[in-house]
């Protein structure tokens, strides 16, 4: 049988229809899926940031997505998503730890800000009932001019015939980006370095964007 040759009409519509079948590849389920957008990390605390130590300089690990493991008096407050942590340490016991959130809008981070505060707020009574035999304590040092604003929070654990430790919080936000300090070392709320602590919470702050 002789084949008629094709019409312009018809070699279009079989372009068409080639075109769709290449489209229709590109997305079905062997299609290449596009990157995932990272969250830009916001600004960290430097070493020389934090307080003062007496016999020791402070030592600074990389920016690191996502949280920390287990930080105490706020884990499972934080989400994984939008965040970065960065840790610090001295040559002795005194360690920090600073963990930032990008979140989705600032109602949104404003409302985790609340969430961290109340989470470190109860966290003396909470380690109380998770620790039988043992001894806490907190207290709150209230604002810091910073941004949206922020707050300081003390902390004081004890084991019988144990060290206690001694815990300082800053908890604070600029716009939608959230970010909480923790600095601690062996002592009790006596010893703590709140005014030097509620500077350096005021940096953090100053430095998310």
């Amino acid at each position: 049988m002789r084949m008629q040759p094709s019409s312009p009409a018809l070699a279009g519509t079989l372009a068409a229809v080639a075109a769709l079948g290449i489209t229709l590849a590109a997305s079905g389920p062997g299609a290449a899926a596009e990157p995932a957008k990272k969250t830009r990390a916001p600004g960290f605390l430097a070493p020389g940031d934090l307080p003062p130590h007496s016999s020791s300089a402070w030592f600074a690990g990389k920016v690191t997505a996502g949280l920390p493991e287990q930080p105490f008096c706020v884990d499972g407050a934080l989400p994984s998503a939008g965040s970065h942590h960065r840790e610090y340490h001295t040559e002795l016991d005194t360690s920090a730890t600073q963990i930032s959130v990008v979140a989705r809008n600032a109602a949104a981070a404003a409302k985790l800000t609340r969430s961290l505060e109340r989470k470190v707020a109860a966290c003396a009574a909470d380690w109380l009932r998770e620790t039988p035999g043992g001894t806490a304590s907190w207290q709150r040092y209230g604002k810091v001019a910073a941004g949206d604003g922020a707050r300081v929070y003390g902390v004081h654990v004890s084991m019988p015939e144990s060290e206690p430790s001694v815990h300082l919080f800053g908890v604070g936000r600029d716009g939608r980006t959230v970010t909480v300090v923790r600095w601690g070392e062996m002592g009790d709320l006596g010893q703590a370095p709140v005014p030097a602590f509620k500077q350096t919470t005021k940096t953090a702050v100053g430095k998310l964007n």
